[in-house]
């Protein structure tokens, strides 16, 4: 069995892409658990801000890496929160107040303007130098809601409505959200790719 090293301290997507994983034949160990702290994101795009976190725990372990990065776009202001999404109501991470800082900032935008979308970059890298990483996006597209909904998943997940099932991405059951999210469309693509090499 392969080792491979989730690059992220975030305890709720570690938990995502542990269930997400689970299939493949590799033992996966969160970076935390080697004694890895989180890198600053320094990029200027998602793809960036992966790289950067794949190469930190891949260098600083030895192993394979895979690292995401992903963010809340709202079209009505502009992409926002978008890359700065964790920290959008400013550090240490809260999610309650990026959420009402959110809500605060789209109170005046009617129903049919609250378009958004999650989107997610996953990248693999297998050594520090790997001058081929695989990278997988997905995309996952819905609207903002009037008030918070619902108790499940993390960050946005109960402002975020998937106008399809009616529900906020905090109202589902993690399979169903798993199989709908950004993460898991971006996975479902990276575990694609690994097929074709064999894994």
């Amino acid at each position: 069995m392969k080792k491979l090293v989730l690059a992220s301290g975030n305890a709720g997507k570690l938990e995502e892409l542990r269930a997400m994983l689970a299939a493949l034949p590799l033992q996966i160990v969160a970076q935390g658990e080697l004694g890895v702290e989180d890198v600053p994101e320094t990029g200027l795009t998602f793809v960036e801000n992966a790289l950067i976190k794949a190469r930190h725990a891949t260098a600083a372990t030895g192993l394979p890496a895979l690292a995401d990065d992903s963010g809340l776009i709202v079209d009505a202001l502009d992409g926002a929160p978008g890359l700065y999404s964790a920290r959008y109501a400013g550090s240490p991470t809260d999610a309650a107040a990026n959420n009402a800082k959110l809500l605060q900032a789209m109170r005046d935008i009617p129903a049919e303007r609250r378009q958004a979308r999650f989107y997610a970059v996953i990248v693999l890298l297998r050594h520090p130098a790997d001058p081929q990483p695989l990278i997988a996006e997905g995309s996952w597209e819905g609207e903002i809601t009037f008030a918070p909904r619902g108790n499940g998943g993390f960050g946005y997940n109960p402002v975020f409505l998937d106008p399809a099932h009616g529900l906020t991405a905090a109202e589902m059951s993690a399979e169903l959200k798993n199989r709908l999210s950004h993460r898991g469309k971006a996975l479902a693509a990276l575990r694609q790719r690994l097929a074709g090499q064999g894994l």
